[in-house]
């Protein structure tokens, strides 16, 4: 029986863990830096071929499912465009986290370093492939001679929602998948699912009549995508969303630093 001092004990190193790894940033966005760039090393466009893959990917999807659809692709193109391209970061995040402590072996087993630094490494690789994807928005705006969003700077806002939502869910994904390892293909096979399941290729317009709202907002991440992909379709996010973003924020990091308290020893010797 784990006795109330003992939790604060462990309550506390996990703090200590996780604000030592903030204090030593440079760390994290050394190593994702790194890691971007010995993927393309050698390779003439760099990067930049993210943007490439994604852009084709974009536009081929557009065609087929807005046509499909029978969608003006002045409307769907932004849409589907703005979709993937946030579905994508959080997919990868919550992929990627879930193996950031099993990659991360060597170092963990040799080289004192704080945990989270890892899930850090994992989460600014994410941002840096992120940014480059999300170049493809304006210049889709501006081929379709669309206006300026007008609450586009909400975007902002809603990806730092998102992304502090993301860290929770990678800490507590990456201590259980360095205990039991099959737990990382249940997750690609959900992530797949929920993809279908979220209104990431299909609008909310395009519902019968009769469909019940608890489809989509009763799916948390239909809310992680919303606040950052409507503001950049040129509407507002519901309260709603604001509101289950938040709530998840601050129910999960307190569940996640309590957990990462509990097991934090022991992911050395799962590795």
């Amino acid at each position: 029986m784990v006795r109330p001092a003992e939790t604060r004990t462990r309550t506390q190193d996990a703090l200590h863990d996780i604000v030592e790894a903030l204090e030593k940033y440079h760390l994290a966005t050394t190593f994702g830096w790194q890691d971007v760039a010995q993927r393309y090393r050698r390779s003439r466009v760099g990067a930049f071929w993210l943007t490439i893959n994604m852009g084709v990917l974009i536009g081929a999807l557009g065609l087929i499912f807005g046509n499909l659809f029978r969608s003006p692709m002045q409307d769907y193109l932004p849409f589907i465009c703005s979709g993937v391209i946030i579905w994508g970061f959080i997919s990868s995040c919550l992929n990627e986290g879930c193996t950031s402590f099993i990659s991360s072996e060597g170092i963990i087993l040799q080289v004192r370093m704080p945990l989270f630094t890892h899930l850090l490494r994992t989460m600014w690789r994410n941002m840096i492939i992120f940014g480059h994807n999300v170049v493809i928005f304006p210049i889709l705006i501006l081929i379709l001679g669309l206006g300026f969003p007008p609450y586009a700077m909400l975007s902002i806002l809603g990806f730092l929602l998102v992304s502090l939502n993301l860290l929770w869910m990678m800490l507590v994904l990456g201590i259980i998948c360095a205990r039991y390892r099959d737990i990382t293909q249940v997750l690609q096979n959900f992530l797949q699912v929920l993809f279908y399941i979220t209104p990431i290729m299909w609008q909310i317009k395009t519902l019968p009549q009769g469909a019940s709202r608890y489809l989509f907002d009763l799916n948390p991440f239909y809310h992680l995508v919303t606040i950052v992909r409507e503001p950049l379709l040129g509407e507002a996010p519901a309260p709603l969303s604001w509101g289950v973003v938040v709530a998840m924020m601050a129910f999960g990091w307190v569940f996640a630093i309590w957990f990462f308290g509990r097991y934090r020893r022991r992911i050395a010797y799962w590795l």
